[in-house]
């Protein structure tokens, strides 16, 4: 079984419930996810705009990002009371009561914090039972750089106060769209274990959303895990490459620098986002998740070192931060 630790599939539940659908998840999602074998997801709250068109631009209000925000919460919520197979959950012991319930168990993160005036608005999301949250996107904002940015900038002092608000709150920090400068800049501040939810190697794939492995153990040191990210821009330069078994390579290079205790999952699935979102072949969405699983055995990896990669060293991540 696989937790994965990013999905966006709230982005599709906000553009189909706009359009007046309901019961997306289940619908639409549902009998990919068991097919999967995924049994515990962290969903992501992705609000922006993106590099290209997306539903927003027929969203009145969308302009701002403050109201993008509120939307996708407003959706989210309506569709997850819709969902009696899926327990939106803080803590490790409700996900393990959810799982042994025959429930998807699912964590709730904010990707990105354009939407945010100051760090003080963390505590009403943290009250609606958010556990993880990355201080940008690609984008810069108040808080920090994104990926797509100047690599050399690090925190403002909104986002330094926004890492030790999330600290006090019980949010892991997510380091996985931030710049270099910002990277360096969290792991230096903080004071527990720091994750990069969706990211692979730069050794493999010089992508700045993917890590050097100085920053690979930088993220050990601190007592985090990375997730494996599927997206096919993050897995290999050339296109005939971007497969499942290079995402396992991906996989052994992280095992190698720093220890398989330190490997988890973060699919980042979301060809429903349109072309050019395309996850790498043999992962093409979350109901081949499990094909993943079976590269890493045939890459070595013991049934163990499969079960700490799949499940249980994400699951580690969020009861020490509970």
């Amino acid at each position: 079984m696989i937790f994965d630790g990013h999905s966006d599939l709230l982005y599709d539940v906000t553009r189909r419930r706009l359009a007046g659908e309901t019961r997306v998840l289940e619908r639409r999602h549902l009998a990919r996810l068991r097919r999967g074998g995924i049994e515990g997801l962290v969903l992501a709250l992705w609000y922006g705009r993106g590099q290209g068109q997306t539903f927003w631009e027929g969203v009145p209000g969308a302009e701002s990002a403050a109201h993008r925000l509120e939307i996708m919460l407003s959706c989210a919520q309506a569709e997850l009371a819709e969902c009696p197979w899926l327990a939106v959950v803080r803590r490790l012991e409700e996900a393990e009561a959810a799982r042994k319930a025959g429930k998807i168990y699912a964590f709730l993160a904010v990707e990105g914090m354009e939407g945010l005036e100051g760090p003080e608005e963390l505590d009403r999301l943290a009250s609606l039972g958010l556990r993880l949250g990355m201080l940008t996107w690609n984008e810069e904002n108040r808080f920090a750089a994104g990926a797509a940015q100047e690599p050399g900038k690090g925190l403002t002092d909104l986002g330094r106060r926004a890492l030790r608000r999330m600290e006090e709150l019980g949010m892991l920090a997510d380091v996985s769209h931030l710049n270099d400068g910002g990277f360096w800049e969290v792991l230096r501040l903080a004071h527990g274990p720091v994750a990069a939810s969706h990211s692979n190697c730069r050794a493999l794939c010089p992508h700045p959303r993917n890590l050097t492995d100085e920053q690979l153990r930088a993220i050990r040191d601190s007592g985090g895990v990375v997730g494996l990210n599927a997206h096919h821009r993050f897995v290999h330069e050339e296109p005939r490459r971007r497969t499942a078994e290079t995402l396992a390579l991906h996989a052994a290079h992280m095992a190698e620098v720093m220890g398989v205790e330190h490997v988890a999952c973060g699919f980042d699935f979301c060809e429903f986002m349109g072309p050019g979102n395309g996850a790498a072949a043999g992962l093409e969405d979350c109901g081949h998740a499990s094909a993943f699983l079976d590269c890493l055995e045939r890459l070595g990896m013991s049934s163990r070192e499969r079960e700490l990669i799949s499940r249980e060293n994400l699951l580690r991540i969020f009861r020490e931060t509970q």
